[in-house]
């Protein structure tokens, strides 16, 4: 057990705003799965053009809680930051970097005379939302799969090298992209599995907010049939990852001496030790199911808000027995004892008990967004309400 108040309690308080922020950028890849679908729900540039303004008008919330979860890991465990920021950087760059082109194609596609042309920003859109949560996807699976790393803290106080004293190492020259094709414990496979589960959700997450979002008979019909491939896909790819998981030998810490070590059924006896967890993970799969059953078999157009809940609540629990209950939340498979836990990746007290004084301030945060996101939404899409629209037209 553990206190707030104290070091140990600090570390998990921000364990769990952490994961919450992760929980909620993967409910808000609509955006992205949105991107993916002009191709096949759109019939034309009008349809595509509303499309693209449903996702344009929320692109940069997604955009901002992305910075917002790597700004907050690296200000509540830096020692990640670092290790996978720094070490797994071409990941990292080509994430932020199909992002970039993400925001260069809505400022620019409707511009007049852009040079580059509609179809050329469509593309990157497309890409971005293909690259975007795929890539993510596969990131977060590497927290249960393990990454290539070594951590060595007295490096810090060797002044005799002439080269920077450098506390973490990536061991491999693909810096990230290993994850693609690790075969130690096939951890490849889960790694593909979750980034395809993550894309295909992000789709099934975007036909509920276009039925949802936007008045179009055409669109509406289309989606219907994208809503089911998608949801059978998405449930193919994230129950073979779930099941596996739950029977891979997982990253266990000994609470007394911090020794990492292996244990069969980690994740399992995870969720069975911290029965909450379980619970809410449970409601949270029973709400993306409801929420997908609302609109395929009741033709309800509310499945977006059961579907995302669900999907906050699903993930955010599987960052939890990631990190909870002495388990190793960043962990190497080059060396074990290398691995990450919220107890030797975190700041100091003192920094985390400051940040946890301005983290009182999100709740008012969350609540603008709801109003802004309310006020946005207030109009559903159509042909003639962008005519009308005060709104800028991507």
């Amino acid at each position: 057990m553990f206190s707030f108040l104290d070091y140990s309690g600090l570390q998990h308080y921000w364990w769990i705003l952490v994961s919450l922020l992760g929980a909620l950028l993967v409910f808000l890849l609509f955006v992205q799965g949105g991107q993916s679908l002009i191709y096949t729900l759109a019939s034309n540039e009008k349809e595509k053009t509303m499309l693209l303004n449903s996702t344009g008008r929320k692109w940069e919330i997604t955009f901002t809680t992305l910075v917002t979860f790597g700004g907050a890991f690296f200000a509540s465990f830096p020692l990640f930051y670092s290790t996978s920021f720094g070490g797994a950087y071409w990941v990292w760059m080509a994430i932020l970097f199909a992002f970039i082109l993400q925001a260069v194609s809505y400022e620019f596609r409707s511009k007049a005379n852009n040079f580059l042309g509609h179809k050329t920003f469509e593309v990157f859109l497309f890409l971005n939302g293909i690259l975007g949560s795929l890539l993510l996807g596969v990131a977060v699976s590497t927290f249960f799969t393990g990454a290539e790393f070594s951590v060595n803290k007295t490096n810090i106080l060797d002044i005799s090298s002439s080269k920077m004293p450098i506390i973490s190492a990536w061991e491999t020259p693909f810096h990230g992209f290993e994850a693609l094709w690790t075969t130690e414990n096939l951890a490849f496979i889960q790694n593909i599995s979750l980034g395809l589960a993550v894309f295909f959700l992000a789709r099934v997450l975007a036909n509920l907010y276009f039925q949802n979002n936007i008045k179009d008979k055409n669109i509406y019909k289309k989606s219907q049939k994208s809503l089911i491939y998608n949801s059978v896909l998405f449930l193919i790819f994230f129950l073979f990852w779930l099941i596996r998981l739950l029977f891979l030998d997982g990253f266990a810490v000994n609470p007394s001496n911090g020794k990492v070590f292996m244990e069969p059924n980690k994740y399992l006896h995870n969720f069975l030790e911290m029965p909450l967890v379980l619970a809410v993970f449970l409601v949270g799969v029973v709400l993306v199911l409801a929420g997908i059953a609302a609109n395929m078999f009741f033709n309800s157009k509310k499945g977006i808000w059961f579907s995302g809940l669900g999907t906050v609540l699903t993930v955010w629990m599987l960052f939890l027995i990631a990190g909870f209950n002495n388990t190793a939340f960043y962990p190497s498979a080059h060396d074990l004892q290398s691995s990450l836990t919220i107890y030797n990746a975190s700041s100091s007290e003192f920094t985390l008990k400051t940040m946890s004084y301005v983290s009182l301030l999100v709740p008012f945060v969350v609540a603008y967004i709801a109003l802004v996101w309310k006020k946005m939404d207030s109009k559903e899409i159509s042909s003639e309400e962008l005519k009308d629209s005060e709104n800028h037209v991507y």
